[in-house]
């Protein structure tokens, strides 16, 4: 899609607006995780270089539009400060005096933090006057928070319609990178759906045996797809109800030339927990008791087989119960051929999910991938191939 960078912008002077993405873990009330910080720091130091008045819209948890104490963004500007190596102000508001106030002291090159969006109902209503008096505040709309673009809000979308709107460069980057996985991709393409179950990813599916070559399932998702074929797969977690829905999706993919991928061998316990008894089992040696945490050596195998004959790898969902060892073998072992093909130039490599940066983070490779979205939701629903509200503002 075709989108305005800060590139396209005349800064100097200007009041920008810049929608951020600093919902950060905290506890006792200081940042614990400054990662969402950090991601920022690219978007808000081009604004300062062009002599731009940086001001930073967030939300921060569910207020429902209440004022929260414990909700306030104010311990964020403090850690902010030190990574910027500048100092960052706080306006007790995002609209009315109280911000405009202090946005009208601001010289060029400095940061403002405004307090949390979603203390005012009308940001999650995208209500159009709260919109308007965010806008007020503002000569152009940055929007730097993907994580967030899934939302049609009044600081991710209504405030577009109204002020000149650009992507931030965290946004532009997240948008090559998927560009570059799904929207124009070298191929073949190879994508591995992993996680517990088939009914939370149905639009994602079937978004993808539309575009890729080849589609690795696994997890506790793959479970479903096997029964479906008459497999017993003993005491796993399973959907049985959508065993209709699995074949459906195999002919699908078969109609689409997207060769579907199933394990061949699996691990198996009774028990799910660190250190556990396990075996490699074939298909057709599962026992009743049998519980398939992971994908077997076979099964891995022929992944990295595929990996290797792929130039583009999109990666959302673990391969087995990755949080308990040894299930999260094929995981790990997947994971870190993947970024020795994307370190050896052979492989472009995007991932997403909570649970896939978790995985990627457990086998130390999350840096070695091409790209690695925290975005969750957003990325979830680009996968499936929604419009998301907060990105298609920034075409308009």
């Amino acid at each position: 899609m075709a989108f305005k960078t800060l590139d396209d912008a005349d800064l100097s002077g200007k009041r920008a607006l810049v929608r951020v993405d600093f919902n950060v873990p905290m506890a006792d009330g200081k940042v614990t995780d400054n990662t969402r910080l950090r991601a920022a720091l690219p978007t808000i130091e081009k604004l300062r270089s062009g002599g731009a008045k940086v001001i930073l819209l967030a939300h921060f948890d569910r207020p429902k539009g209440r004022r929260v104490p414990e909700m306030s963004l104010k311990p964020v500007v403090a850690p902010l400060a030190d990574l910027l190596g500048a100092p960052v102000a706080f306006a007790d508001n995002c609209v009315g005096a109280e911000a405009k106030t202090v946005i009208d002291a601001m010289q060029p090159g400095d940061v403002l933090l405004l307090e949390n969006v979603r203390y005012h109902a009308g940001e999650e209503k995208n209500d159009p006057e709260f919109a308007r008096q965010l806008a007020e505040n503002g000569d152009l709309y940055v929007n730097d928070a993907f994580s967030a673009a899934h939302r049609a809000h009044g600081s991710t979308e209504g405030i577009a319609k109204i002020l000149p709107a650009y992507a931030g460069e965290q946004m532009r980057r997240e948008l090559e990178a998927l560009d570059a996985a799904l929207g124009t991709p070298k191929r073949p393409v190879l994508g591995i759906v992993g996680g517990s179950k088939v009914s939370t990813k149905l639009d994602l599916l079937n978004n993808l045996v539309g575009k890729l070559d080849r589609l690795a399932i696994g997890g506790g998702m793959a479970n479903t797809f096997l029964a479906a074929q008459g497999i017993d797969v003993g005491a796993s977690l399973c959907e049985h109800d959508l065993a209709d829905t699995a074949r459906q999706i195999l002919e699908t993919a078969k109609a689409s030339n997207c060769e579907i991928l199933l394990p061949i061998d699996v691990v198996t316990a009774e028990k799910v927990e660190p250190g556990a008894s396990s075996a490699v089992r074939e298909l057709d040696a599962i026992g009743p008791a049998d519980r398939i945490l992971d994908a077997g050596p076979k099964t891995l195998a022929r992944l990295i087989e595929a990996m290797d004959a792929s130039a583009t790898l999109v990666w959302n969902g673990p391969l087995g119960v990755f949080e308990v060892p040894p299930f999260d073998k094929a995981t790990v072992e997947a994971a870190r051929h993947a970024a020795d093909n994307v370190i050896s130039g052979k492989l472009v490599a995007v991932a997403g999910g909570g649970d896939t940066v978790a995985a990627l983070n457990a086998a130390g490779v999350t840096k070695d991938f091409s790209f690695v979205s925290t975005a969750g939701g957003a990325f979830l629903e680009w996968m499936e191939g929604k419009e998301l509200p907060g990105v298609a503002a920034l075409s308009s």
